[in-house]
């Protein structure tokens, strides 16, 4: 009786460490700093029509820990969206379309927080249970992600700057579902089009290579 006692009282604490730990320390789920596009491996320039626009992935446990969703376990990339307008006049992104388009050439549009939602499961929604000895109901646990913690990061990180003024940077995050993609990243593109200039003339077409963040992420590990 007493060795069950024991193992009852030490399955309790471990149940107390897990429901009340949070899961993220030391993490306020804040925006990172804005730097100018230029300043990030994968970017394309234009020059003529002064600004530059880059497209940073977060494809790595380490990167992606400042949201309170696991994404990647998901199948979706997060992609951080910088853009840089040196010019004198704002740009609109009113009517931007910013494609995520594959090796294969299809071109995958951001997903919605119901999206990511689909793709999890209901017991990471939910959270598990953890079985109790006799008449002692079972303990429920925290869920590994909600509906809230994804609301909550497209609320705060989700790229939402319609318009970017002269002279100024604008960063965001948006989500892709490349669940269906082995090496999502390689030979892959992020495709934008329809930004317009103050004077509503569409400015010409980006294209910006994952390959080069891809070549940059290989050259700080060698």
């Amino acid at each position: 009786m007493a060795m069950r006692v024991a193992r009852l009282f030490s399955l309790l604490a471990l149940v107390s460490v897990l429901w009340f730990s949070p899961a993220v320390e030391a993490n306020d789920h804040a925006q990172p700093p804005v730097q100018p596009a230029t300043t990030f491996a994968a970017v394309e320039v234009h020059a003529d029509e002064k600004v530059a626009i880059a497209a940073e992935p977060y494809d790595t446990k380490e990167k992606e820990a400042l949201f309170r969703v696991d994404y990647l376990a998901h199948g979706v990339m997060p992609v951080r969206l910088i853009v840089t307008n040196n010019g004198d006049k704002p740009i609109s992104l009113r009517d931007a379309r910013i494609l995520f388009e594959t090796a294969g050439g299809d071109r995958i549009q951001t997903a919605e927080p119901e999206d990511v939602e689909r793709l999890m499961t209901r017991k990471e929604r939910e959270g598990g249970k953890v079985p109790m000895p006799g008449p002692i109901p079972s303990i429920k646990l925290k869920p590994k992600a909600s509906n809230k913690d994804i609301e909550a990061d497209f609320n705060t990180f989700e790229y939402g700057a319609l318009v970017v003024e002269a002279h100024t940077t604008r960063a965001g995050f948006l989500f892709y579902d490349v669940s269906q993609l082995d090496h999502p990243l390689k030979n892959a593109k992020l495709y934008l089009y329809k930004l317009r200039n103050a004077e509503g003339d569409e400015l010409f077409y980006f294209e910006i290579p994952f390959d080069k963040y891809l070549q940059s992420k290989s050259s700080q590990m060698n």
